[in-house]
């Protein structure tokens, strides 16, 4: 076991994605290993407001903050306010972008990293990257020494230049470097190219060459090949990483979960009410309906990514089922997911706080929240093509919510995980999902999902049941190629109108049997993998040491 843990990512004290909850949820269970050991390093871009998630505390450390300013780090420490409240550092990258070049031509002359080709968030990302390496450096001169067993563990593309100057710098530090998702698999899949039957054709330099997405790719690579350990979140990642990056995976990392803000017994049932109330208020409000609590209430989540997350196939899965003759109950389907949002809608907000009852929707009865491009919207064009217009006698009712649920969007305002637990049935049909946090949390909160096996957390799940997963044991998986887009409408549909006319101790059981699989991905079960893999960078960092 490592004395020191390190650990740097782009969503430390900033949530932004699914890393987030990766790093936020594991915290505890480290903390509770190696408390005040474990050191996570994020990005200081906070001048403007703070972060809600970052507690600063100047008597952490304070001999070596004074020490890190004289060594020009611009670092605040603290506390991420998670369970287990970790330590966290801050450190503001702007500074090194003056020194931009000479670092990418460090990273080129030893590394072999192309940073030509940067755009977008490369520049940024490194300069980050390589402030954090820095601000490790400093802390290791300053409190510890080769005694001490240091582990630096980047992730995804955006730390790994960082892990690649700590190797070269320190080499007493065991280097561990997790991809989420490989940039190149990413972008193909999100390019509506193909991803898996090619899979062992594709060329990732080649691919990286076509979709300009060369520095990306390089870094990845180059840190994949280079650290000590090297991890993935999944065997369908681990996969991608052989014939896209060269380089088989040391360890298999599966996201685990931390429950501990699930609500228990009495207290979960009235916050269930509560969710339930909500959303169905929201769906009368804009429809101008009466919709029960007898309604099915459906969603899906996640980032926007119109087709890797199956967005796509939700929409015409939904539809589908508005046309079938069997579906005997109202279906209200929420798409939870962030778009380029305005502001909430006045009209809506004004019905919500008048209450009442009316019997005329709204304009545009289909979304909660103005975009800034209503016309060029994926999920707005694809219901208008499909004429989803909410007319009063369909039984299908699908509402776009394009806002981070936060607590104070102006027209749910209750946080995500306190919405989450009012849905029947959750709905994440990926294409691309290295692991799938949504059908996770979905489960944690007692509520059976629908997933496919191309998702890591749907390849689980069916490891788990020793078949392929049905609704009847609390998650789905639906079988998914790069092909079969209509075959996965189909079972949604199919999947969703079955469980519509459960009884009501079929759906306690499927209730149940989803809770008993969340519970066998809590942290206290996955962590043992992460130890594997600080053992193996720890021992190759000695064996680094014994030959220099």
């Amino acid at each position: 076991m490592p004395d020191y843990i390190f650990e740097s990512s782009w969503e430390v004290c900033n949530k932004v994605g699914g890393i987030y909850t990766v790093l936020s949820t594991r915290a505890k269970t480290l903390q509770d290993t190696i408390k005040d050991r474990i050191i996570f390093i994020g990005p200081d871009f906070w001048k403007e407001e703070e972060s809600l998630y970052f507690k600063e505390d100047n008597t952490l450390f304070a001999d070596w903050q004074w020490q890190a300013k004289e060594d020009g780090l611009d670092i605040r420490v603290g506390r991420w306010t998670v369970p287990g409240e970790p330590i966290a550092i801050l450190v503001d990258f702007n500074p090194f972008f003056a020194k931009k070049n000479e670092i990418y031509g460090w990273l080129w002359e030893h590394y072999q990293v192309d940073s030509l080709h940067a755009y977008g968030d490369y520049d940024e990302a490194s300069m980050f990257s390589y402030a954090a390496a820095k601000v490790v450096e400093s802390f290791y001169h300053h409190y510890l020494n080769q005694n001490q067993k240091v582990i630096y563990h980047a992730n995804e593309w955006m730390c790994g230049l960082g892990a690649l100057y700590l190797n070269h710098y320190l080499p007493a530090i065991g280097t561990v470097f997790t991809t989420h998702a490989t940039s190149i698999g990413r972008s193909i899949a999100g390019n509506q190219k193909p991803l898996y039957d090619y899979l062992f054709a594709y060329h990732g330099d080649q691919m990286a060459g076509e979709l300009n997405m060369q520095s990306k790719h390089s870094i990845e690579k180059q840190t994949a090949l280079h650290v000590d350990c090297f991890t993935t979140v999944s065997d369908i990642t681990a996969k991608e990483c052989v014939e896209l990056l060269d380089k088989p995976v040391d360890v298999v990392l599966p996201n685990g979960f931390d429950d501990s803000f699930v609500p228990k017994s009495s207290t979960f049932t009235k916050k269930r009410k509560e969710a339930r109330k909500r959303l169905l208020e929201v769906a009368n409000a804009l429809l101008g309906e009466q919709l029960d609590d007898n309604t099915l209430i459906v969603s899906t989540s996640g980032r926007y990514e119109f087709r890797n997350k199956g967005i796509d196939v939700f929409i015409e899965a939904m539809n589908r089922l508005s046309h079938d003759s069997d579906l005997k109950k109202k279906v209200v389907a929420f798409i939870e997911v962030p778009g380029w949002v305005g502001e909430p809608r006045a009209d809506l907000a004004d019905r919500l706080s008048k209450g009442g009852h009316y019997d005329t929707p709204l304009e545009r009865p289909q979304i909660t929240h103005w975009l800034h491009n209503m016309d060029h919207d994926n999920v707005l064009g694809m219901m208008n093509y499909l004429q989803m217009h909410n007319a009063k006698d369909s039984n299908v009712k699908v509402i776009f919510i394009p806002c981070y649920l936060d607590g104070k969007d102006g027209i749910l305002n209750m946080s995500y995980y306190d919405i989450v637990l009012g849905n029947d049935l959750c709905v994440y049909p990926s294409y691309y999902e290295p692991w799938g946090y949504t059908p996770l949390e979905a489960v944690a909160f007692k509520v059976p999902c629908i997933t496919t096996d191309l998702a890591g957390f749907g390849l689980w799940a069916n490891t788990v049941f020793g078949k392929n997963g049905e609704i009847e044991d609390g998650v789905k998986v639906i079988h998914r190629t790069d092909y079969n887009y209509s075959e996965v409408a189909d079972a949604i549909k199919s999947t969703v109108l079955a469980y519509s006319s459960f009884t009501k101790q079929q759906v306690d059981a499927s209730r149940k049997h989803a809770s008993d699989l969340s519970k066998k991905a809590l942290w206290s079960e996955f962590i043992k993998y992460y130890y594997e893999a600080y053992d193996i960078a720890l021992r190759r960092a000695e064996e680094r040491m014994q030959t220099k």
